[in-house]
């Protein structure tokens, strides 16, 4: 299954999500895939050792049909997980495709040549609605979208919505949102409680059940390079994130 884990607002615990759910995967013995799109490449560099010491990355891939992305992906820190690393060039994407009549199917290409070797791909989308975003969403089997717990939380949330749907009418009919992840929740708030109770009135049974709490250790365990299941086993965000992944598990048999 491949999971686009999608919202364009920055700072909702998207690159945290995708690094600890595709850990848990793999710490179940699923052989998984964590793609990373994100200019900003913090996947890469959370899992990767010594990443710049590699030529090329998922850019070089996207922009050039003649490349496989078997040349791009790595082992990661984790047994059982792999990375197609991203670099600061991803950024000029959308400059590189221009004009290209396939350019939202370049991903589902690449993807297509390795997807038979994992049972999961968890993608790592950039916090925008651009090329590299609808690239994954043409490609994936579902969406998961975190939601931080923050007052503005559902700013910016219609358009994510419509652009699913879009993609779904035109180049990804299977498409499905698999769940809603509300992130950085800080239960001593009102606001907070307010909050999920808002995204649960929009979103109903897509909610996950699990809610993943605001966390330093969950902040540092990507300096580390490690998933929070090693940096912090028996922490809250470990046993949260565990639940999580269990969660989806149980959708994607259904």
């Amino acid at each position: 299954m491949i999971i686009a884990i999608a919202n364009q607002k920055g700072g909702v615990g998207k690159t945290t999500t995708a690094l600890n759910v595709s850990a848990a995967l793999a710490f179940m013995g699923k052989n998984t895939l964590l793609v990373d799109t994100d200019p900003q490449a913090n996947s890469t560099l959370s899992f990767v050792e010594d990443p710049h010491k590699y030529e090329r990355s998922l850019y070089d891939v996207l922009s050039n049909n003649n490349e496989n992305i078997k040349e791009v992906i790595v082992k990661s820190t984790i047994p059982g997980l792999d990375v197609a690393m991203s670099r600061i060039s991803m950024a000029k994407l959308e400059a590189a495709l221009l004009g290209d009549i396939d350019s939202h199917y370049r991903m589902k290409e690449a993807l297509g040549k390795v997807k038979n070797k994992y049972d999961f791909i968890i993608i790592d989308t950039a916090p925008t609605l651009g090329l590299i975003t609808l690239n994954s969403l043409v490609a994936a089997d579902a969406v998961l979208i975190p939601i931080q717990s923050s007052y503005l939380c559902l700013e910016g949330t219609d358009d994510l919505l419509e652009t699913i749907d879009k993609v779904k009418k035109v180049a990804n009919k299977k498409l499905i949102i698999i769940g809603v992840l509300i992130t950085l929740h800080d239960k001593r708030t009102n606001i907070s409680k307010d909050v999920v109770e808002r995204i649960k009135s929009v979103f109903g049974k897509k909610v996950f059940n699990t809610v993943i709490s605001k966390s330093v250790k969950l902040e540092e365990s990507p300096a580390y390079k490690e998933s929070i299941f090693t940096f912090a086993p028996s922490s809250v965000s470990a046993k949260q994130y565990q639940k999580v992944v269990e969660e989806i598990l149980e959708r994607a048999k259904n």
